[in-house]
């Protein structure tokens, strides 16, 4: 049973409100106990849109096994944010889509109130998704609390016209030195973002694989590689600028050449909502209108 649930967003819109209306109405009509992030309810005041006064959370801290489920309202770059919140907590999250389908957000707007009901009946399952982890040797500070990302770390290059070289290995065995834009490490779930636009493959989130796609490589022998999840990704930077970027689902973060870097399998995964009319495969063929030809 849905006792407590935390709701998130971060941009305001008349579409938006429209959907957490409905979302506070099916949710209030079984007493379910509703937690607002803060800004995000700071917003929907702002706008006077809430009838009544919300519990609100600022960040991973206030969240616990106590809250049942976690709402994120927006698209996909919305339930990136939402992860950062999230984290190890194991609660798990249902993406509400308020703009265009997505592949994380995958409730449309019009479900909203099928989907409590269905939650409140248990009538989904929980498809855990991998994250990716982060080090750096020397230890970068900016780093320290947020070093994991859902999609992928990419490393690229800052404030030029000229390629970088990404000395990259697999478990300590050399694979290839990149030059290139840069270099993406994907998860399943992030091989249809970033990944994808740069030629990489779709892999399906429950394969247990992480896919190397460089970002415009120099020489068009270097291809996407997948490799298995726990394979651990070291690699250093180097190019005609001291520095360069390191982005975790956006998160940039700026780097001194010859940095190690290290990615590997984070040690928590995060559980999301699956309905059975809302599976991937399903969401795969909307969003890339697989099907639609009407000569196949």
């Amino acid at each position: 049973m849905i006792k407590k649930v935390a709701i998130f967003g971060q941009i305001y819109s008349a579409n938006a409100e429209k959907e957490i209306t409905i979302l506070l109405k099916a949710l209030e009509k079984h007493n379910v106990v509703v937690f607002f992030e803060k800004n995000f309810y700071d917003i929907l005041k702002q706008h006077n849109h809430l009838s009544k006064k919300f519990a609100t959370f600022t960040s991973f801290n206030d969240l616990n096994n106590s809250f049942d489920v976690f709402f994120s309202i927006g698209g996909d770059g919305t339930i990136l944010r939402a992860v950062t919140f999230i984290r190890e907590s194991n609660i798990p999250i249902v993406g509400i889509n308020t703009g265009r389908l997505g592949f994380l957000a995958t409730i449309p707007k019009e479900n909203i109130s099928n989907a409590v009901e269905l939650l409140l009946k248990k009538q989904y399952v929980l498809k855990e998704r991998t994250l990716l982890s982060v080090s750096t040797t020397p230890k970068i500070e900016s780093l320290a609390s947020l070093n994991f990302a859902l999609n992928e770390v990419s490393v690229s290059r800052k404030n030029t016209a000229s390629m970088i070289t990404i000395k990259t290995f697999l478990d300590n065995e050399f694979l290839n030195s990149y030059w290139a834009d840069g270099l993406i490490i994907a998860t399943p779930t992030g091989s249809t973002g970033y990944s994808l636009s740069c030629g990489g493959p779709i892999i399906t989130p429950q394969a247990k694989s992480l896919v190397l796609t460089p970002i415009a490589p120099h020489n068009l022998n270097a291809r996407p590689l997948v490799i298995p999840e726990d394979t651990k990704i070291t690699f250093t930077v180097s190019g005609r600028e001291e520095k360069f970027f390191l982005s975790l689902d956006s998160r940039i973060t700026t780097i001194s050449n010859n940095t190690e870097i290290a990615v590997e399998k984070a040690d928590f995964n995060l559980k999301m909502v699956q309905f059975n009319e809302e599976t991937f495969i399903k969401t795969l063929r909307k969003k890339l209108l697989w099907g639609q030809d009407t000569r196949n």
